[in-house]
């Protein structure tokens, strides 16, 4: 099917999919999922979208309660996006956690859908106290490339660019792309299944901005650790996910526009 002729999108994941950063739950989220709509849609008038993210699930969740009702769905274009959640559980195995990405993969392209992923970014460029993480995303990565390529899935190489260190890419909240983030990691899909007028620019640098204070960046981990790591660790004691009792915003293939 040619780029510029997709009709039917069906959006697979997590919160980042959901769209949490780029509005909130009483405006309404956006997140790349819709602005990825937005760039097909603008190819070929007419999209229908639905999205079936629910934020806290791991990829074996969005495996087990996403892929049916996407391939009920027959769309002929797809995004999966899922993992990071498992990389920040105590327990995580990067072969278990690609290996539900590519069942999704496999069954989605199987039954006829262009599907795209995305890579995901160093948490440790972005909050200093994750550097640990950083060999099992980039093992992960690995496995998403690796699976992608035995599927014929595109990959938007969102790991890569300098600029997805830049802190306005992201919220206060240093896990969730900003307005700005989601708008890119939507250019850079847009450009991985290589949409007419899409190119290179979402890799590019943000402006200049104004150098930080003496000691602010450890004032702003010290911020950054009570207001949203201590929430997310007593979350994760009492069993407890972000994402208990949601639905998914937008379960039906519907003309494009707000949910």
């Amino acid at each position: 099917m040619p780029s510029s002729d997709y009709r039917r999108y069906v959006a697979l994941g997590d919160s980042q999919t959901e769209g949490l950063g780029d509005g909130d739950d009483t405006t309404g989220l956006r997140g790349f999922a819709d602005r990825f709509a937005g760039h097909l849609d603008a190819a070929r008038p007419g999209l229908r979208y639905a999205n079936l993210a629910v934020r806290g699930r791991l990829a074996g969740q969005v495996r087990a309660e996403q892929l049916g009702p996407a391939l009920a769905l027959r769309p002929d274009i797809a995004t999966v996006v899922a993992g990071v959640n498992d990389v920040l559980r105590p327990r995580f195995d990067a072969a278990e956690v690609a290996g539900h990405l590519e069942a999704m993969f496999a069954a989605l392209t199987g039954a006829g859908a262009h599907v795209a992923t995305v890579t995901f970014p160093d948490l440790g460029r972005i909050v200093p106290l994750a550097r640990p993480l950083v060999p099992r995303l980039t093992e992960l990565n690995d496995r998403v490339r690796e699976a992608a390529a035995r599927h014929g899935v595109a990959v938007a190489e969102t790991a890569l660019p300098e600029a997805v260190a830049d802190p306005r890419m992201w919220t206060t909240d240093r896990l969730h792309a900003s307005s700005l983030g989601h708008e890119r990691i939507a250019a850079a899909l847009a450009h991985a299944v290589g949409l007419p007028g899409s190119d290179d620019t979402w890799t590019h640098p943000l402006p200049p901005r104004a150098a930080a204070a003496p000691g602010a960046a450890v004032a702003a981990e010290l911020r950054w650790a009570a207001a949203f790591l201590g929430p997310w660790l007593g979350r994760r004691l009492r069993g407890r996910s972000s994402g208990d009792g949601r639905t998914a915003k937008r379960p039906d293939l519907l003309p494009f526009g707000p949910a």
